[in-house]
């Protein structure tokens, strides 16, 4: 900015492993979304290397960027990112439309994934006549859908009460389980980061530490005191 340089990382390396699950946990301006971004080739870096299957991802053209999402990524945002006109099921078909899949495998598995995550019944539904669970269920669907590699979830329980945030990192971590898929999670919760296999800690641009989480959470039954 002006004369000003901000380095919003600095001097990060770290390695991410098929079916494991990370969380880059931070308070706000730590750094942890713009290294999610950098990983997924959202931003580019302006010093260093990104490599992802022996590839780097910085040298990428946006065109390349661009195949490297669509066929190996998954994302999940706080905001559901939705497209409001669009019905539950077209929603979800929209990533296998970019990968020029046929119309009918393309709603087989959006179906498949939309039963999946329990919202058979709303196929025809729009954003808007969807609460907010229901909503991220539909965003996670999108984000399963073509089998990628790596899920990103920037955030994913910031818009939802407790029971929903439970239910819905039972849904993301147990599909990435089961489909040995690799989950980054960025949070400022450690309740959300207790689900992960390592959990990196970041502040002002810098991994403090990481820690195994030799126990990590599974399943957790939401239960509430109230009558």
């Amino acid at each position: 900015m002006g004369s000003e340089s901000i380095v919003a990382l600095d001097n990060i390396s770290i390695g991410f492993k098929k079916g494991k699950i990370y969380c880059l946990l931070g308070t706000s301006g730590s750094g942890k979304s713009t290294l999610l971004n950098m990983i997924a080739g959202l931003e580019r870096c302006s010093k260093g290397s990104i490599i992802f299957k022996g590839k780097n991802i910085e040298k990428m053209s946006e065109e390349g960027l661009a195949i490297f999402r669509q066929k190996y990524l998954g994302f999940v945002f706080q905001s559901y990112n939705l497209l409001p006109t669009l019905t539950a099921l077209e929603n979800v078909t929209l990533p296998l439309v970019f990968m020029g899949v046929n119309k009918k495998a393309r709603e087989k598995r959006a179906k498949e994934m939309l039963k999946a995550v329990g919202l058979e019944k709303r196929l025809k539904h729009k954003p808007a006549e969807m609460s907010g669970g229901q909503q991220q269920r539909v965003s996670i669907a999108r984000a399963f859908v073509n089998n990628p590699q790596i899920i990103f979830a920037d955030e994913p329980t910031g818009n939802l009460d407790t029971k929903t945030t439970y239910e819905m990192m039972n849904l993301i971590t147990s599909k990435a389980r089961e489909y040995n898929q690799t989950l980054i999670i960025v949070t400022h919760d450690l309740e959300i980061a207790e689900y992960a296999d390592e959990i990196v800690y970041l502040k002002d641009g810098h991994i403090v530490k990481t820690e195994i989480n030799e126990n990590p959470k599974k399943e957790v039954i939401y239960s509430s005191n109230e009558e």
